[in-house]
């Protein structure tokens, strides 16, 4: 994750190698440190179990100053852009003690990189530095993942209308990893490439770089993913080497769980590897985003929200029993107010790591210096801290894979007996409301396709309608009692009907008025009606994420010229203390 969103590990069994005498690398040479053994024999689910407990290295070596500080600054100011203190052998020597096995270390490669002159060299005092944090981890027997992260959203080039663009971006991945593949070459199996992060999916339509981007389908995008994806495998598999058995992390479609399941993503050949393929796949858990990321929402442990999780994490199981290890490179809960967890914490994290054990997922938590305090050298709170050392591969070494399963079933169960159901929606009865994220993802209402008026900031005062068949209903949403007072503008909103697909299917949501602050505000085009689950029909009032209308959207007139899915200017809308919308329900052309 980039530094623009709050981001977000657990596995097992077998004797970990002794590596090389040599320690720490310095910045003008290799080190002998975790030069060895490839164990080829390994399978990728056996080697996910050596994995253990991870962590992130969060907001430190892929922090991007290139634009600011541009590409000959020491390594450290780079390193440090975004607040973080420079990396010392102390602090991943206190992460290993706290029960964590495995260090990500996200990378902006670019930061001193001139690409965009077309000299896709990578400075090799960052080499260098990466190279010294690589072989921190690896004195103490941890294992490492490097990838290459958000990056300044240079990816966003593979989106560009311009075939050109697209072309440059191609070669500079293939340029970038046959450098960093090259110059780790000769490290053991303890070292681990992944090839991209949460921006392999929709966001290589980003336009920080390329302002011209966002041509690509959803459907384009996933075949730019599986062709990245293979480029990648292809282009380290011929640096030869140790780098023909490596294990290499494969990112997954967004690394969303869901998308990464659709049969539209195809997960790359092996083959160098092809009767035992040395591939693992990365996915991402943030949910729900407004308890995990911002502060929307501030508890987290009803019945919904547990099966919710332990439906959502057994999906993976499509790739584990193909035989692929899986790696949640990220999760996490927020830490509130920077000082203190968030209600619940260790609830969602109890659970969350007994899934891990219990489908052979190794964990990643995503951290800035909050969970564990890079100050201290340890987990800022006793709980958690126990809750990571329990699950550490050293606890866990002498146990059974049986026995693991067996113990994270029981924790699993448990959690779900001890919690409390949600209102929720009866079979019968469809309910309209608005969803709503705020602009600075502070505020929140009911976001997602199930209804939950509990999943809300507090303070927010929703009223929210019952569906009885075709008319006129209002909605509204008022923000005024709380924290702020207001929503800073918007950054995802939408007119709901839970069941509204299948208790009136085909019905269209004519938004007739949206009244902001007491004022009628002027829509920025036509709204039409679609509905992403079969079961929700959503009016999408604001959807960035949106590039083009479905072509199974609905409309009053049937036409979806002039159909838009941001009625709302995010860019003009300011605060906003109370929302409400008047709409007409009718079966539709």
């Amino acid at each position: 994750m980039s530094k623009h969103a709050w981001k977000r590990k657990i596995g097992y069994l077998l004797v970990i190698m002794l590596l090389g005498a040599g320690l720490l690398a310095g910045c003008s040479g290799k080190s002998e440190t975790g030069k060895g053994e490839m164990r080829t024999e390994l399978t990728s689910l056996e080697f996910v179990d050596l994995l253990g407990n991870g962590i992130n290295l969060g907001n430190t070596m892929e922090a991007y100053g290139h634009v600011v500080l541009g590409t000959e600054a020491e390594v450290s100011a780079y390193e440090t852009y975004w607040g973080q203190p420079v990396t010392t052998q102390e602090m991943i020597t206190g992460m290993h003690e706290a029960g964590f096995d495995t260090l990500r270390v996200p990378v902006a490669w670019t930061n001193m990189m001139n690409y965009e002159s077309g000299d896709y060299t990578i400075n090799e005092a960052y080499l260098d530095r990466v190279e010294e944090i690589i072989n921190y981890a690896l004195s103490v027997d941890m294992y490492v993942i490097v990838n290459d992260h958000w990056d300044g959203g240079w990816w966003g080039m593979f989106g560009s209308a311009t075939q050109e663009t697209r072309d440059k971006a191609m070669e500079m991945y293939i340029s970038m990893w046959t450098q960093i593949a090259e110059r780790y070459r000769d490290y053991s199996d303890h070292l681990i490439f992944e090839g991209a992060n949460e921006e392999l999916g929709n966001r290589l339509n980003d336009t920080d770089v390329a302002k011209d981007s966002g041509a690509l389908s959803e459907s384009e995008c996933y075949e730019t993913v599986n062709r990245l994806n293979q480029t990648f495998v292809d282009t380290v598999r011929a640096t030869g080497g140790n780098n023909e058995h490596r294990f290499l992390l494969v990112a997954g479609y967004n690394t969303d769980i869901a998308m990464t399941c659709d049969d539209r993503f195809v997960m790359p050949e092996d083959e160098m590897n092809r009767d035992n393929p040395k591939l693992l796949l990365s996915v991402h858990y943030y949910d729900p985003s407004g308890y995990c990321i911002n502060e929307s929402i501030p508890d987290w442990g009803s019945t919904q929200e547990y099966e919710f999780q332990n439906e959502r994490l057994s999906m993976m199981e499509k790739y584990t029993s193909q035989g692929y290890g899986v790696i949640i490179g990220e999760y996490g809960v927020l830490i509130e107010n920077m000082d203190h967890l968030k209600e619940n914490t260790v609830d969602y994290l109890t659970n969350f790591l007994a899934n891990c054990d219990y489908y052979g997922y190794c964990p990643v938590l995503w951290d800035c210096n909050n969970m564990y305090n890079r100050n201290t050298c340890a987990i800022i709170d006793s709980e958690v801290a126990a809750l990571y050392t329990e699950h550490s591969y050293a606890m866990q070494a002498s146990m059974s894979r049986e026995d693991i399963r067996q113990n994270a079933k029981t924790v699993m169960d448990e959690g779900l007996a001890n919690s409390e159901p949600e209102a929720g929606l009866a079979d019968d009865e469809a309910m309209a409301w608005i969803m709503y994220n705020s602009g600075d993802w502070n505020l929140m209402y009911s976001v997602g396709d199930v209804y939950k008026p509990e999943d809300k900031t507090e303070g927010i005062v929703a009223t929210d309608a019952t569906i009885t068949g075709p008319g006129t209903y209002t909605i509204s949403l008022d923000f005024t009692g709380t924290a702020m007072g207001y929503a800073d503008s918007v950054a995802f909103s939408a007119v709901a009907i839970g069941n509204g697909e299948t208790l009136y299917p085909g019905y269209v949501i004519n938004i007739m008025e949206i009244v902001v602050n007491g004022e009628k505000y002027q829509m920025q085009g036509k709204p039409y009606t679609a509905s992403d689950d079969g079961v929700c029909t959503r009016a999408n009032l604001y959807n960035a994420w949106v590039t083009s209308v479905p072509a199974e959207a609905r409309t009053v007139d049937g036409s979806l010229n002039m159909a838009t899915p941001n009625l709302l200017d995010a860019e003009t809308l300011g605060h906003v203390e109370t929302i409400e919308v008047t709409f007409y329900y009718l079966e539709g052309k």
